[in-house]
């Protein structure tokens, strides 16, 4: 490889992304630019640099007809990694599937989407333990053409990647993104992040030409002036154009081709026969085909063959691949090499392929290409089925639900087309709708359910025909409730409804079983909790009578969320429990973490803060060994373990975790975990609630991260003294819990509300404006109705409310005490006594507010004693704007940190100072007198009467011989007091 010319800005980009990545910053960089204009040339640049650096560098390919084949560059790295790394591989058995030996195990279409979860955690845990060794480069070239799994799963590794030592660099054209190339909104979400780097790779200057032609291999030498001028001209800034321009002019007389298509194919005219033949099966092979299927789709004989693959490589138009394969020199070359063949000869070439990829283990996606571009329909709809087959085993529901559509749409074009299939259209029409969903295409799927009703509600009589039905109308019902369009609701529940009359109950069936435990959830969506139960009771007995464990464990853990409703804990804990031990052992795996996600949020919501960290512990473990750590209830697991840990006062662990939830997020997934950081990072002052509420903004309109996450900035501008923002953000969280009515949930920001409301009223009391400090209290009146509705829970009468609840509830009365100016040391006390010791920083918060009002009420010594004890607690968390604020009630308050609390004046500061007359509590004095307060809200401030303020200001103006109040800020502003 020789010397890169003309790409020094652009290597620089890449060199600085490889150092990032070495320095322990994950980086994602794009190379974009016209084909032929040096990307992969530039890559393989920084390949060697990294190489050179000590780095483990990947490389995978994306192919023409890489779109329907899942993972593909993933396993073209994979598949040529060094020994070692194929060791790391097989250590993970749905990576395994990728390597030419996998397993190849299908699984239902119904856990496609569980795989692919696994799949992409097993990526990026074997990427993070190599980056753990060394720093590691993966590299996908040519993702313009990459599958929509693959386009994914690289979406997900630049989201999830931070701290880990790995660089990931793809490559993809600019002159193939149409309009509406699915590639287009990848980018666009990818250059959102700031890990993201794009390189744009634009014309080569003309002195960068003239130099690469200068250096070209064969090319005539030395070219003349004119010829070189000439081809710079004419090559446009394409590094590749120039280079074919400079080859042909060192064998072509006369003009050259006119066009790149043109040109490269007068290469090709240069070699035998025998040579273009090979090439042709090549281009119709698609890129990096197996040496044996080009060999045998040639037609040539062994010895015929080798000649023929040896002088096209010679002339540079192929390039092995692999140990075993071929590649065209540049993807231009192959196309140019594809769209110069007769129709017929094209299509003769493709039967030709398919007919020997027929028995080739895990080529069905192929086969499927091959057979649609011969025109042999009948061949293409078997393979298309195997190919969906396939791509559900590798966790790949996107391409398994293409494929299963494209059977689908030829269904009436085949004879024989069930027995062809194995399965109705109605069966092939779940599974596609199966995918649908497994992929995230909600939609989509329910629009092929209901299509798929309408086809198998005639069918009768047949016990098979039967089970069809039952399962498309219970998946039917499954994903309507599952849709954030609640209107679906009344659906699925006549679907549902419908689903379990129209099923025989005789002879018990797994599926009967699930569509009456589907059934009772629809029951529960609509608040019919009695008739729910009483569903989930009998979808119980049918799973046990049919023999399936999985069902039942899951209407297990329908009927203890129905306990909950019904207010009765301790049944609900049994019946979650129950439910764990019966997935466990059934192997339900997506069960089983429903179920202890929801034993966890049991525990933590009855106050059980070690045992809901265990739980929750416990459930990440089993989530991160399935390779399900970032799924739905892996992620859910996540949060509630930190949330046990935040309130019981394990911060440093706390604080570990939640550095491990994403702050540059694009998902609403990873936007909650995000929001839940915000906990401990606002709790501890730390400077990454920032970047953190930057990148959560546009989640604004998601209502559970907007209730999460503007609580807590309430919290945060509360602490800064920001009551405006403080109200503002609690009330934008408030109406984020409005949502059909109020739940407990709302009761901690509406706290935070009232809170702010009552800083507020405080110093309108004392600025003398009684009557904004009562429009203050009757809007906190407000406040307080909307955390009693809270706590009642309309839409669970019966729930009981826990100590954090119970605490929170208590906090609103408190604040809208010292709202409405009772504040009472009683108040407090309750604070305390509902939250408990276990909810270690809410109880240093309280105990803030209790030695404040233990002041007012004229009990100092109480007052130190509990101050003190919140700034132990303050001090040991780390949580500095607690600690701010007990310092400052300790100075205004004059408490003594010691073990007495005197009281009374200090000691003057020595020195000529005119100040140095004064004691320290007229320095105070003076200080907010400078700062434009009155005597009534100098008493607010100091916890003084104003008439003790007033004594004190007469005091200062005396000492410092001040004619007025004004002359003597006067004097503190020049001694800098």
């Amino acid at each position: 490889m020789g010397t890169l010319v003309g790409r020094d800005a652009e290597l620089a980009q890449l060199r600085s992304l490889l150092e990032d990545a070495a320095a322990g910053r994950a980086v994602t960089g794009l190379v974009s630019g016209d084909a032929g204009i040096g990307k992969s040339r530039l890559v393989a640049e920084a390949m060697q640099i990294a190489e050179r650096d000590g780095f483990t560098v990947l490389c995978g390919q994306c192919a023409e007809i890489g779109d329907s084949v899942p993972y593909l560059p993933f396993a073209d790295a994979f598949r040529t990694a060094p020994p070692h790394i194929e060791k790391a591989i097989k250590a993970r058995p749905v990576l395994s599937r990728l390597l030419p030996d996998g397993d190849g195990q299908t699984r239902e279409a119904d856990w496609a989407g569980l795989t692919r979860q696994q799949m992409f955690g097993a990526v990026l845990s074997l990427l993070s333990e190599l980056a753990a060794v060394s720093p590691v480069l993966l590299v996908i070239e040519d993702l313009h053409w990459a599958d929509a799994t693959t386009r994914h799963l690289v979406t997900f590794l630049a989201r999830m990647l931070h701290r880990e030592r790995i660089a990931i660099i793809g490559t993809y054209r600019i002159d193939d993104l149409h309009r509406r190339h699915p590639l287009r909104g990848v980018i666009a979400e990818l250059l959102r992040l700031p890990m993201v780097a794009l390189v744009e790779l634009g014309p080569l200057s003309g002195a960068a030409l003239a130099e690469i032609l200068s250096n070209v291999p064969n090319a005539p030498s030395p070219l003349s002036a004119a010829a070189l001028n000439s081809l710079v001209e004419r090559a446009e800034g394409n590094a590749y154009y120039a280079e074919e321009l400079v080859t042909a002019s060192s064998w072509t007389e006369g003009t050259l081709p006119t066009g790149l298509a043109a040109l490269l194919l007068s290469r090709v005219e240069r070699v035998s026969d025998a040579a273009q033949q090979v090439l042709r099966a090549a281009a119709v092979a698609g890129g990096g085909a197996a040496d044996e299927l080009v060999r045998a789709a040639s037609g040539l004989s062994g010895d015929a063959y080798e000649e023929a693959v040896r002088e096209a490589a010679g002339h540079q138009l192929l390039a092995p691949d692999g140990p075993d394969g071929y590649r065209f020199r540049h993807a231009l070359l192959r196309e140019a090499v594809y769209g110069d063949l007769m129709p017929g000869e094209r299509t003769r070439l493709h039967a030709r392929l398919a007919s020997l990829l027929a028995d080739v283990p895990g080529a069905a996606a192929e086969l499927a290409y091959h057979s649609m571009a011969s025109h042999d329909i009948p061949g293409a709809f078997a393979a298309s089925l195997r190919a969906g087959t396939e791509a559900e085993g590798l966790g790949a529901p996107a391409e398994a639900h293409r494929h299963y559509d494209l059977a689908l749409e030829l269904w009436v074009r085949v004879e024989a087309a069930e027995r062809i299939a194995g399965m109705t259209r109605g069966k092939l029409g779940l599974k596609s709708a199966l995918a649908a969903a497994a992929s995230g295409d909600v939609p989509r799927a329910v629009h092929l359910l209901r299509r798929i009703r309408d086809w198998v509600s005639g069918e009768a009589g047949l016990a098979e025909s039967a089970e069809l039905r039952c399962r498309v109308g219970e998946r039917l019902a499954y994903h309507l409730l599952q849709s954030e369009n609640t209107r679906w609701y009344a659906e699925a529940l006549g679907v549902a409804e419908a689903t379990v009359r129209e099923t025989q109950d005789e002879p018990p069936t797994w599926y009967r079983a699930r569509a009456m435990a589907t059934y009772a959830i629809a029951l529960m969506s609509v608040r019919r909790d009695d008739d729910a139960r009483d569903w989930a009771s009998r979808a119980r007995t049918a799973a046990r009578e049919a023999g399936s464990a999985s069902v039942e464990a899951d209407a297990l853990a329908t009927t203890g969320q129905l306990a909950l409703r019904a207010g009765s804990s301790a049944e609900a804990i049994g019946l979650f429990t129950a439910a764990v031990e019966q997935a466990g052992a059934a192997g339900a795996v997506g069960v089983r973490l429903r179920a202890v996600y929801q034993l966890a949020q049991e525990r933590l919501v009855r106050g059980e803060l070690d045992e809901a960290a265990s739980v929750a512990h416990r459930g990440v473990e089993w989530a991160e060994a399935e390779g399900l750590g970032l799924a739905p209830f892996g992620l859910d697991l996540q949060h509630l373990h930190f949330q046990a840990h935040f309130a019981d006062g394990c911060w440093d662990h706390a604080q570990e975790l939640a550095d491990g939830f994403p702050v540059r997020v694009t998902r609403q997934a990873e936007a909650l975990l995000s929001a839940m950081a915000l906990f401990v990072d606002v709790a501890r002052g730390n400077p990454a609630v920032g970047e953190r509420r930057i990148w959560l903004e546009p989640f604004w309109d998601d209502v559970f991260v907007a209730y999460i996450a503007r609580g807590i900035l309430a919290e945060q501008a509360l602490w800064q003294g920001d009551s405006e923002r403080a109200l503002a953000e609690a009330e934008a969280a408030i109406d984020a819990d409005a949502w059909p009515a109020h739940s407990p949930s709302v009761i901690r920001v509406t706290a935070i509300a009232l809170a702010a409301r009552a800083d507020r009223a405080a110093q309108l009391r004392a600025a003398g404006e009684a009557s904004a400090a009562d429009a203050e209290a009757a809007a906190g009146a407000a406040l307080l109705a909307v955390a009693r509705e809270g706590a009642r829970y309309p839409a669970r009468p019966q729930a009981v409310l826990g100590p954090d609840g119970r605490g929170w509830l208590a906090r609103c009365e408190a604040e809208y005490a010292r709202l409405t100016g009772t504040n009472s040391p009683d108040v407090w006390e309750r604070v305390l006594a509902e939250f408990g010791p276990g909810y270690v920083y809410e109880t240093a918060r309280a105990q803030w507010r209790l030695a404040e009002a233990l002041v007012e009420a004229g009990r100092r010594d109480e007052a130190a004693a509990v101050w003190r004890a919140a700034r132990d607690t303050a001090s040991r968390l780390r949580a500095a704007p607690l600690g701010t604020a007990l310092d400052d009630l300790a100075r205004r308050a004059r408490l003594d940190p010691g073990n007495g609390n005197r009281g009374g004046p200090g000691r003057g500061s020595g020195g000529r100072s005119p100040l140095a007359a004064l004691t320290d509590r007229e320095r105070e004095v003076l200080s907010l007198l400078a700062r434009g307060m009155s005597n009534r809200e100098i008493g607010t401030e100091l916890f003084i009467t104003p008439k003790t303020a007033s004594v004190h200001v007469s005091n200062i103006l005396g000492k410092l011989g001040a004619a007025s109040r004004t002359e003597a800020a006067a004097i503190a502003y020049r001694e800098g007091a």
